[in-house]
């Protein structure tokens, strides 16, 4: 069954669902323009996910035709996925940051078996072992089309630029660059009075920055034909601090479910990553490829129960740790070491 919510003040989500995702569903915001309705995020491609989207639209009176254009907080499938179709639907723009607009072209570019190679020869390189990338191997040799999601996602014809307002007719909703999840996403600030009357600097569209009880996933920023060491981890605590200090009413995230307490929850996530932080130092006592070190995190299920595509995002979320903590001085590669070691200094 469609669900649809009334934030007010001419805001609505719709739940579209996400197949096969313990997240369950996208929150797909609509906001009222005096052009016509704009979306925050799409959903993730499938017909199930389409049929919601569009079933959440009738419910609230708008045509797919009807809308008028479409922001998007990162270029993930789950946000970005539907895009193309909506357009196609309704002639409406599509704007992302240009930095994840860049992601969406360099993947509409690579064939599967290109960057399932490079995935493969990432992960033997940080020590996965051979029954992980057997199957990463199967699948570049077969060209299995579904193991890049993302590979025909629409390209935006509109750039978002961080610290302007948004070209929507009536209403003030302000570009916050946020990159840690992805290197383009964005927070968009509603800057207008909370409808129900509530004090604070009105409302947020956190995407997957803030969430209200999940701490979004942190890897690595991927592009094979760039050498540059960056720190998601870095610049996704920048971000909060940020989105902290904002004084916002009210949350509205892609995931889960409206929330007040802004600079609470990012409190919480600032001192989640700490703590994870120093008990990597613990594990560090001895050298760990940076795969040893994902078996031994703490994780919602234990590792032998993890599925095989999210251990690859785990050893991601492993590194952007281990490379924060390289910055900042507190550990160290271990010279010579093939696969690659880590050991706390």
């Amino acid at each position: 069954m469609t669900q649809v919510t009334d934030h007010g003040g001419g805001v609505h989500s719709i739940k579209v669902p996400i197949p096969d995702n313990p997240l369950g569903h996208t929150l797909v915001h609509l906001v009222d323009t005096d052009r016509g309705p704009v979306l925050v995020d799409t959903g993730w491609d499938d017909p199930e996910a389409w049929d919601t989207l569009v079933g959440g639209l009738t419910a609230l009176g708008v045509a797919v035709a009807d809308i008028h254009g479409v922001v998007i907080t990162h270029h993930h499938p789950d946000h970005h996925g539907l895009s193309g179709q909506v357009r196609e639907a309704s002639g409406a723009w599509i704007a992302m940051h240009a930095a994840d607009t860049e992601i969406v072209r360099r993947t509409r570019a690579t064939e599967p078996a290109t960057w399932l190679a490079y995935l493969t020869e990432k992960l033997a390189a940080v020590g996965a072992p051979e029954e992980h990338l057997a199957p990463l191997r199967a699948a570049r040799d077969r060209g299995r089309m579904r193991t890049l999601p993302g590979l025909g996602a629409a390209l935006p014809d509109r750039e978002i630029v961080p610290g302007e307002l948004l070209d929507l007719a009536g209403r003030r909703v302000r570009a916050i660059w946020t990159p840690g999840h992805t290197p383009g996403h964005v927070c968009l600030h509603l800057e207008e009075d909370h409808p129900a009357g509530l004090p604070g600097r009105g409302r947020l569209f956190s995407g997957d920055h803030l969430l209200p009880g999940i701490s979004p996933h942190i890897g690595l920023y991927e592009d094979p034909d760039d050498t540059t060491v960056t720190d998601p981890l870095g610049d996704y605590l920048d971000s909060l601090e940020r989105i902290g200090r904002l004084g916002v009413t009210e949350v509205l995230p892609a995931h889960q479910y409206a929330f007040t307490d802004a600079a609470g929850r990012v409190r919480e996530l600032l001192e989640h990553h700490e703590d994870r932080l120093t008990g990597l130092l613990a594990l560090l006592a001895v050298p760990l490829t940076p795969w040893q070190l994902a078996e031994r995190m703490e994780w919602n299920r234990p590792w032998a129960q993890i599925p095989h595509t999210s251990r690859s995002i785990a050893v991601s979320e492993a590194e952007s740790h281990l490379r924060r903590l390289v910055k900042l001085g507190r550990a160290e590669a271990v010279v010579g070491g093939d696969p690659v070691t880590y050991v706390a200094v």
